[in-house]
């Protein structure tokens, strides 16, 4: 089972015979020591479900295929985003606001078209709705991915989640969901102004990071 601590944000692994089965339990964090609480879902212990392993693996072993890369072109330093909607009334606002924000955009039209996008590129921005392809918004395909991705990787992705359960800026929301910000549907009009915010939260989250890496010798 793969768990991260909500203190220092240290992921690890814990064999799936130690796992307590349904029910939450309490660890203490092997790198700060601190005690937390890891609630326990369906399907944790185990690992991605059956269709994601079979999704991961079917994206993974696929041949090049050079139109599935998002961008021809772009220019040295220009910052990429993905959007991962259904609903176009949506997609358009969210569109709207990237593209102001200086954003290289491009749309996905479901679960394996994003992962086959991130094989051959990086994106700066991963605006996605939790409902995007699936009829489940606790079982989405591409949040599961990222859950997956190394931190190093993971940290220099920004992950804006879409939801009509979850008010804007939630913090605990968008740390239980692996994201880097909530947005309610109902704040779409003000995304432009909700991503600015979060991505200077960001910055400035890591800038701390780094400098505590560095006074630690591991920077």
């Amino acid at each position: 089972m793969d768990v991260s601590c909500q203190h220092c944000q240290t992921r690890f692994k814990i064999p799936d015979d130690k796992v307590p089965q349904g029910k939450a339990f309490s660890l203490n964090c092997p790198k700060c020591k601190q005690k937390f609480t890891v609630e326990f879902q369906a399907g944790d212990a185990s690992g991605p479900s059956h269709g994601d392993r079979t999704l991961f693996d079917e994206i993974s072993s696929s041949g090049y295929d050079a139109s599935e890369r998002p961008f021809d072109f772009i220019e040295e330093g220009a910052q990429t985003a993905i959007i991962c909607e259904n609903d176009p009334e949506y997609r358009l606002k969210i569109q709207a606001a990237l593209k102001g924000m200086g954003f290289y955009v491009n749309e996905a039209s479901s679960a394996r078209d994003v992962l086959k996008q991130m094989r051959f590129h990086a994106f700066d921005m991963v605006v996605i709705n939790e409902r995007f392809d699936t009829p489940d918004p606790d079982r989405n395909s591409v949040l599961r991915y990222l859950e997956r991705l190394s931190m190093s990787s993971r940290r220099n992705i920004f992950v804006a989640l879409i939801s009509d359960r979850f008010r804007t800026m939630d913090n605990m929301a968008a740390y239980h969901k692996s994201a880097n910000v909530v947005v309610n549907v109902s704040n779409l009009d003000e995304l432009g102004k909700i991503l600015q915010r979060g991505i200077s939260d960001n910055a400035a989250f890591y800038r701390v990071f780094r400098e505590a890496a560095v006074r630690a010798g591991r920077g």
